[in-house]
C-alpha cells in the first residue's frame, strides 16, 4: 500500500533500488548499515513508538548516530512529530526546548556505539493540537533573541529541501556524503540525512570533530562530497602535512560566511573549489555558489533550483528579500509570525546586495549597531580590519556605551591572528579609513574567537562577554 508521506514514498523507492548497498559506513569504510538494515532497524523502532499517540513530539538527541534514519522513518510511519536536539545544548536549553515543543519522549544514546534508548517524559503536556496541517518536524532556532522557538514543517516541504539540494548542487546515489556536521541540525538533516532516505546517497559518519582527524578520514574514507563549515576549511589551510583527497569533487561550505582568503588558500592547496551554500532553517537552501569564480567577500552565488527570491527595497544598496519555494516551513510554534514566516514565503533577518552574477551578504538586521543616531554596519568595519596585515579574524560588535556618553552603542571588535598585533595598531588603521563614528572604541587581540558547534560566531555572545566598557574578560 502507497504511503501518503512523500518522505516514505522517497525511501521506499530507494529500498526498492539500494537494498543490499552500503548506507552509512564508518570513516575505516566498515559498513554501519546497508538500506535494508535501515528499514530492519526502522521496524524495531515502530513497535517500541506504538505507545505513543498520533501528534505527539519525540525529541531525538543522539548525535551522528547510524540510528538517525531508523528513527526518523519510524516516527513518520506513527505520525509522530521528530524534535532533532543537539548534543551541545546546556540542561537548562534541553528543559525548556522539551517544555516548549511539549515533547513526549527523548530518544538518547548514552555513546556513539549504544543503542538508542526511548525515555517517556513525566512531565508532558497532553499532544499539541497541531490543526488541519499536522507537522513531521520540528527545527529550532533562536532567531535574532536568545528565547527559543519551533518550526513546523510536514514531509513534503523536507523533500522538496533536499531535492532543491541534490539537483542543484549534482548530488546523486554515487556520490559518498562525509557527516561530520551536526545531523540534529537543519544543515545536515538537509543535506546528509533526507538525501539518504529520499535519493540513497549514502554517507560516511564522523563523529571526531578535530581538524586533523577530519581531512584524515575525508582521505581514508574516499568520500566524493564534504559539506563543512568555513572553521573547517580555515584549520586545513593552516596545517602542514596534509593528505591528498582524490576522490573529493564537491565542497560546500554553510553555517557562516566563508572568507575570500580561505576560498583562495584552499584551492590553491587542495586544488579544488569551496561552493558558498546559504540558507536558513525555516526555508532550507537558499542560494549556492555555483561558479566558485566570484571573489567579492560575502558572495553566495544564484538562487538554488526552485527558489524565487524578492528584493524587498530594490532600489537600495542592500535589503531584506523574501525567499519563496516549497521548502519554505508552515510558521513557528507556538506563536506564529505570519509576517516573517507563511504561506510559502519567509523574510531573513540578513541583509543582501545584488550584481549581476548574484546575491552577496552584507550583514543582518540586528547587527547594525547605533552610534549616536548613525547606523554603523558591523560587516564593514570588520572587512577593513581583514585588510590589516596579520589580522585572520575579526568580529565586530555593538555593546552599552559608556555611563554618562550620549549615545546608545559604541563599537567593539574582536581581533585574532599573528603575535604582533596591537590594539593601538588596529585602532590608527581604523582611524585612516573608517568614519569616525564607525572606528571601534576598544579592540581586543584574542588568540582565538570562540564558535559554536555550527562554525558560527555570535555577536551577541562577544557583547556579553566584553559588555562592560573598559573591561577585557579572557576568552
Amino acid at each position: 500500500m502507497k504511503s501518503t508521506d512523500p518522505l516514505l514514498d522517497g525511501w521506499e523507492q530507494t529500498l526498492r533500488r539500494a537494498k543490499d548497498r552500503p548506507a552509512i559506513l564508518d570513516t575505516y569504510g566498515q559498513v554501519l548499515r546497508k538500506f535494508a538494515e535501515i528499514e530492519e532497524r526502522a521496524c524495531e523502532f515502530e513497535r517500541k513508538l506504538e505507545k505513543f499517540p498520533p501528534g505527539g513530539v519525540i525529541a531525538i538527541q543522539i548525535g551522528n548516530h547510524e540510528d538517525w534514519p531508523s528513527i526518523l522513518i519510524a516516527c513518520l510511519r506513527r505520525h509522530l512529530v521528530v524534535l532533532p536536539l543537539e548534543q551541545s545544548i546546556n540542561d537548562q536549553q534541553r528543559e525548556a526546548t522539551l517544555e516548549l515543543c511539549k515533547a513526549g519522549a527523548v530518544v538518547s544514546a548514552v555513546s556513539s556505539g549504544a543503542a538508542p534508548d526511548i525515555s517517556r517524559l513525566r512531565t508532558a503536556d497532553a499532544t499539541p493540537d497541531w490543526g488541519e496541517n499536522p507537522p513531521s518536524l520540528l527545527k529550532i532556532t533562536s532567531g535574532t533573541t536568545a528565547a527559543p522557538r519551533a518550526i513546523r514543517f510536514r514531509s513534503h516541504q523536507l523533500l522538496a529541501d533536499c531535492n532543491q539540494i541534490c539537483d542543484t548542487m549534482k548530488i546523486t546515489g554515487a556520490d559518498l556524503n562525509f557527516g561530520v556536521i551536526p545531523i540534529s541540525h537543519s544543515y545536515g538533516f538537509s543535506n546528509l540525512l533526507t538525501p539518504l532516505i529520499a535519493r540513497g546517497v549514502p554517507m560516511v559518519l564522523s563523529r571526531d570533530r578535530t581538524p586533523r582527524a577530519i581531512l584524515s578520514d575525508l582521505a581514508r574514507s574516499n568520500a566524493t562530497v564534504f559539506p563543512g563549515m568555513p572553521v573547517f576549511y580555515q584549520a586545513f589551510c593552516e596545517m602542514d602535512y596534509v593528505p591528498a583527497l582524490p576522490k573529493l569533487r564537491l565542497c560546500i561550505s554553510a553555517g557562516a560566511p566563508l572568507p575570500r582568503t580561505v576560498a583562495k588558500k584552499f584551492r590553491e592547496k587542495f586544488n579544488l573549489p569551496i561552493h558558498s551554500f546559504y540558507g536558513s532553517s525555516e526555508c532550507g537552501g537558499i542560494c549556492y555558489d555555483r561558479e566558485t569564480t566570484n571573489e567579492v567577500e560575502g558572495f553566495v552565488g544564484q538562487p538554488m533550483a526552485g527558489v524565487g527570491i524578492e528584493l524587498l527595497e530594490p532600489n537600495a544598496s542592500a535589503c531584506q528579500i523574501q525567499v519563496r519555494s516549497a521548502a519554505v516551513g508552515d510558521g513557528y510554534f507556538p506563536e506564529p509570525d505570519e509576517e516573517k514566516l507563511g504561506d510559502g514565503a519567509f523574510v531573513p533577518d540578513d541583509l543582501l546586495a545584488r550584481d549581476d552574477s548574484g546575491f552577496k551578504i552584507v550583514g543582518r538586521i540586528s547587527d547594525v549597531i547605533n552610534v549616536a543616531g548613525k547606523k554603523v554596519n558591523p560587516e564593514e568595519v570588520e572587512a577593513h580590519l581583514l585588510r590589516f596585515s596579520g589580522v585572520r579574524q575579526a568580529v565586530v560588535f555593538g555593546r552599552p556605551a559608556a555611563a554618562g556618553v550620549l549615545r546608545n552603542e559604541e563599537v567593539a571588535a574582536c581581533v585574532a591572528g599573528s603575535r604582533h598585533l596591537t590594539e593601538e595598531g588596529l585602532l590608527r588603521f581604523c582611524r585612516t579609513a573608517l568614519s569616525a563614528w564607525q572606528v571601534p572604541k576598544r579592540i581586543f587581540v584574542v588568540d582565538a574567537i570562540p564558535m559554536n558547534e555550527r562554525g558560527k560566531i555570535s555577536r551577541r555572545d562577544l557583547a556579553r562577554r566584553f559588555s562592560t566598557p573598559g573591561a577585557s574578560p579572557p576568552l
